[in-house]
């Protein structure tokens, strides 16, 4: 009996499914969803390296010139404020998104659940 399920379980893994419009739904959402996040990662971590570098010079681990010191915060301030503001970087690029797939993820939910 075993050798039965498990080819069967082979043949529902190697059969091609029909696209249903639940996964051109999924499929959508992801589409928004994506550029935001990818953008918010890259952004966030090239803000944290930025902050690093500037914590590195204003504690002078990088460098011993008095000047680097202030340089250093003035870096580090900037990597604060990159951090600070991805999150809302994030959530605008996410509600511009959703504003421009919205009439077709209304269409196709609407399909699914039948009004």
């Amino acid at each position: 009996m075993e050798n039965r399920t498990y080819a069967q379980r082979l043949i529902n893994d190697y059969s091609e499914k029909p696209v249903t419009k639940t996964d051109n739904l999924k499929a959508l959402d992801k589409k928004v969803r994506k550029s935001p996040k990818i953008f918010s990662y890259i952004f966030g971590s090239i803000g944290s390296l930025i902050l690093g570098t500037g914590m590195c010079l204003a504690m002078q681990v990088i460098g011993s010139a008095a000047a680097l010191k202030y340089i250093g915060v003035g870096i580090g301030l900037v990597g604060i404020l990159m951090v600070s503001v991805n999150y809302y970087l994030y959530k605008k690029m996410l509600a511009r998104r959703k504003r421009k797939y919205a009439g077709e993820i209304l269409r196709l939910s609407g399909e699914i659940l039948g009004e």
